[in-house]
């Protein structure tokens, strides 16, 4: 079985949104396929079961909310 799930997370500005996707792209390999447009960045979320899929959304969620943290400052 195949889980999917996309995200879409719009910031203040299209820099912030393409500052955050810098900072944790590194850590898609294989399971997010993420882009920006204009301030919005989208993330598709792709898992082998609906148990890793919430595991990798969590990590993928932490991530960019401690990005957006300190591309704000």
């Amino acid at each position: 079985m195949k889980a999917y799930c996309t995200l879409t997370l719009e910031f203040g500005s299209p820099e912030q949104a393409k500052k955050v996707h810098l900072s944790i792209q590194a850590d898609d390999q294989g399971f997010v396929k993420s882009t920006v447009k204009g301030r919005t960045l989208e993330a598709i979320v792709e898992s082998t079961s609906i148990a890793s899929l919430l595991h990798t959304l969590d990590d993928y969620l932490a991530c960019a909310s401690v990005a957006a943290e300190i591309v704000k400052k």
